[in-house]
């Protein structure tokens, strides 16, 4: 197949000079761990010391992996996107709250980002995070099958009333839906909620999308598993596969508490089960819609050999890649160029806010293999090129 992702005057064609040399910068210290250790560090310690970090921060790495810090900031970049055929998915990019009230507020934000989607065509889909509408704890204990007090049954229905706001208004105006997928020992009750969601909504079409995270040797069987029930009950099913990003947790994890890891074996495997998945959700395509979430270059040209095979449009509404803002411009702008639905993941929020998710990516790519050397040399490539001319 054509090396379609080598073009990097495709990928880099919305940066200019001085864009192009901050992500150099942001890439080459990204590429060095001890670096990523320290800047996380200090980063935290400033931020929580309220040092006036947040311009600093705001002009290099926020802006290269977020889109601004309300959704009205991120029109400039979603408009500009999409000029290149990209579209954009909104993301509410606030981690690790508590509180009913914080609760309530990535409620209404998602609402919001609902609201924007279905006005603009350059943003096909919403997304939320199951924690950021309910408590960590409490998935964790109905997947373990605990028993809640009444307090916490009358605090998880309120959780079950937000994620059916969220999925009605989506259904009402049409708008797809993707929910994040996050660690394991959680992720049962939020399938089981996300599942209730489908049966209610999909009865048309995909409009919920779930998260399977292919790192993870018993997503295909749930897979499987979920398709079963479907056909039975009369619902499509809508997922986004990643290969997952809580890596180095679970084991631990596992580890600690003496269970065997839900983590496959090795990188090879979780490709090979990342391009199974992809694989059956193609052969299943009347009842399904899948949103590929990757920055590998192979799993995306499989899929797109795949598609060729299948004889399946190049624009089928039913598959769309994803990316993340900042990340594999090669793949997504190229994508784009060549006719394929791309929509790149774009975080927003107030800076400090969103630190933690990315401190979250830094640590992310610095632990995949390859992931950070292979931006590095598709920007030299670039630059290389310009001066060229």
């Amino acid at each position: 197949m054509e090396k379609i992702f080598d073009n990097t005057q495709v990928a880099f064609s919305l940066k200019s000079d001085t864009e192009l040399d901050r992500a150099y910068f942001l890439f080459k210290m990204i590429d060095s761990e001890p670096l990523v250790r320290i800047g996380t560090a200090v980063t935290n310690f400033a931020i929580k010391a309220h040092l006036p970090v947040e311009g600093l921060i705001r002009a290099t790495v926020f802006d290269h992996f977020c889109g601004g810090v309300n959704e009205n900031d991120c029109l400039t970049v979603v408009d500009k996107m999409f000029t290149k055929g990209v579209s954009s998915v909104l993301d509410y990019s606030v981690e690790g709250k508590e509180e009913e009230e914080q609760f309530d507020a990535a409620l209404e934000m998602t609402l919001k980002t609902i609201e924007f989607a279905k006005e603009r065509l350059a943003i096909p889909f919403a997304v939320f995070k199951p924690t950021g509408l309910g408590r960590f704890e409490l998935y964790e204990k109905l997947g373990e099958k605990q028993t809640l007090s009444p307090a916490e049954q009358e605090e998880w229905n309120r959780v079950v009333a937000r994620f059916d706001q969220v999925c009605s208004e989506a259904h009402k105006k049409d708008v797809a839906l993707l929910i994040d997928g996050e660690e394991s020992w959680m992720q049962d009750a939020a399938d089981d909620l996300v599942t209730d969601m489908m049966r209610k909504y999909n009865k048309e079409k995909a409009i919920i999308f779930n998260t399977l995270q292919m790192y993870r040797w018993d997503r295909l069987d749930y897979l499987k598993g979920l398709h079963e029930v479907a056909k039975k009950e009369g619902f499509y099913i809508g997922m986004k596969l990643v290969r997952g990003a809580y890596m180095e947790k679970e084991n631990k994890r596992a580890e600690e508490k003496g269970y065997v890891s839900p983590i496959c074996v090795s990188k090879q495997a979780t490709d090979d089960n990342y391009d199974a998945a992809v694989n059956y959700m193609l052969d299943h395509l009347e009842t399904m819609s899948i949103f590929a979430g990757t920055h590998n270059e192979l799993s995306s040209y499989k899929l797109l050999e795949m598609m060729a095979q299948k004889g399946i449009a190049k624009n089928d509404n039913r598959i769309w890649f994803g990316q993340l803002y900042g990340m594999s411009d090669n793949i997504s702008y190229n994508l784009a160029e060549n006719g394929y639905n791309v929509a790149k993941y774009l975080p927003f929020g107030p800076v400090k806010d969103v630190m933690p998710y990315l401190i979250r990516r830094a640590e992310e790519n610095t632990s995949v293999a390859g992931q950070t050397s292979r931006e590095l040399s598709m920007i030299k490539a670039e630059r290389k090129r310009r001066k060229g001319k």
